[in-house]
C-alpha cells in the first residue's frame, strides 16, 4: 500500500491561512495588543476535567491552551496580550476535531465581557467577511437558550429529566453529571438549532460552569458565571471569561476539579495570582474552524497542512 505523504490541505486554503494570520495580527496591531509567546510544554496540565492533557515525558504536558502562562504575563503587568499557537487535547480526531490545532487567545485589561464580546464580533466579521459580507449577531442566555431549542429550563428541571434528555440524544447511557449532561443537551440539540449565518452569542453559564470565570449573583438571585461562548452554524468557535482574581477561591476550584485526577495543580498560576492579576477579559477563539466556514471546507483537515492521520 503506498505512503500518504502529500498535505492533507490544498495549497490555496494554506495560502488562506496565511492571510487569515496576516489579519489577526494587523487586527490586535492596530489595537495595541502585545504579541506574545509562552511554553508548549509546562510542568502542569490544565485543571477542566472535562480536557484531556496530553502527556509528554514524565514531568511535561503540552497545552490545552495557553491560559495559565499568558495569565502569569499579565500578573508580570504585560498588558494588553493574544498569542497564535497550537494546541493540543487528547481525543477522537475526526471532521471537526484535530488533537493538535490552532488557537488565538487574548486578554483585555480592564474590559467588561460586553465590551470583549464586541471585538470577538469584530474579528469574525473581518475574518468571515468574504463569504460572509453581512453577518448578524444575537445574543443568548444560557437558560433562555436551552428553553427556546431544547424546550428545557435547566433552573427548574429535575437531573433524571436532564439526564434522559441526555440519554436520548447520545444513544448512551453515560457516567456524567449534570453538567455533563447539559453539555450533551447542548452539543447535540441547541448548537444545531442556532440561526444560519449569525454570530450567536451564549452567556450567563450556570456557576457550575464556571472554570475559570467569575460568578455574580443576578436579580433574580440565580448565581451565574461570567463567560460566553460564541457559535456560528452549528459549530463552537469561542469560549470568554470575566477572568477570577481572586486566587483562594481558584485554588479551591482547582482542588475540586483535580480530585478524581493524578495531574499536579499549577502552583505557579496560583502564586502569580495571589500578587494580583488586573482586573481583565479573556478569549479563546479557534482558528481551524474560522478558517473552515471562511473556505467553506467541510473537514477540518481541509485546512491543516497534515491531519492526525499524516502527521
Amino acid at each position: 500500500m503506498p505512503i500518504h505523504w502529500q498535505p492533507s490541505a490544498p495549497q490555496k486554503n494554506l495560502i488562506a491561512r496565511q492571510q487569515l494570520y496576516r489579519t489577526v495580527r494587523e487586527f490586535f496591531y492596530q489595537r495595541n495588543a502585545l504579541e506574545v509567546e509562552t511554553p508548549l510544554l509546562n510542568q502542569a496540565p490544565v485543571a477542566d476535567p472535562n480536557i484531556t492533557p496530553i502527556q509528554v515525558g514524565q514531568d511535561r504536558w503540552l497545552h490545552t491552551s495557553p491560559e495559565y502562562a499568558m495569565k502569569r504575563m499579565l500578573c508580570a503587568g504585560s498588558g494588553d496580550i493574544y498569542q497564535i499557537c497550537k494546541v493540543f487535547r487528547d481525543g477522537e480526531a475526526g471532521r471537526r476535531h484535530n488533537p493538535e490545532f490552532t488557537m488565538l487567545e487574548w486578554y483585555r485589561v480592564g474590559w467588561s465581557l460586553p465590551q470583549l464580546m464586541h471585538e470577538v464580533a469584530q474579528l469574525l466579521k473581518l475574518l468571515l467577511a468574504e463569504r460572509f459580507p453581512e453577518l448578524p449577531v444575537m445574543h443568548y442566555g444560557y437558560t433562555a437558550a436551552l428553553q427556546e431549542f431544547a424546550n428545557l429550563n435547566p433552573l427548574s428541571c429535575s437531573f433524571d429529566d436532564i439526564k434522559q434528555l441526555g440519554q436520548q440524544l447520545a444513544n448512551a447511557d453515560l457516567e456524567l453529571d449534570r453538567d455533563g449532561w447539559l453539555d450533551i443537551i447542548v452539543s447535540h440539540l441547541v448548537e444545531p438549532s442556532l440561526p444560519k449565518n449569525t454570530l450567536v452569542f451564549i452567556d450567563n453559564f450556570p456557576a457550575s460552569q464556571a472554570a475559570l470565570a467569575k460568578i455574580v449573583t443576578q436579580a433574580d438571585g440565580q448565581q451565574t458565571a461570567q463567560r460566553f461562548e460564541v457559535f456560528f452554524n452549528g459549530m463552537e468557535l469561542a469560549n470568554g471569561y470575566d477572568e477570577l482574581l481572586d486566587s483562594q477561591a481558584q485554588r479551591e476550584r482547582f482542588m475540586h476539579e483535580l480530585k478524581d485526577t493524578d495531574r499536579p495543580c499549577d502552583e505557579r498560576l496560583l502564586a502569580a495570582l495571589e500578587q494580583g492579576l488586573p482586573d481583565c477579559s479573556g478569549v479563546a477563539l479557534g482558528l481551524d474552524r474560522v478558517l473552515m466556514h471562511a473556505l467553506g471546507a467541510t473537514r477540518i483537515s481541509d485546512v491543516i497542512s497534515f491531519d492526525w492521520q499524516h502527521a
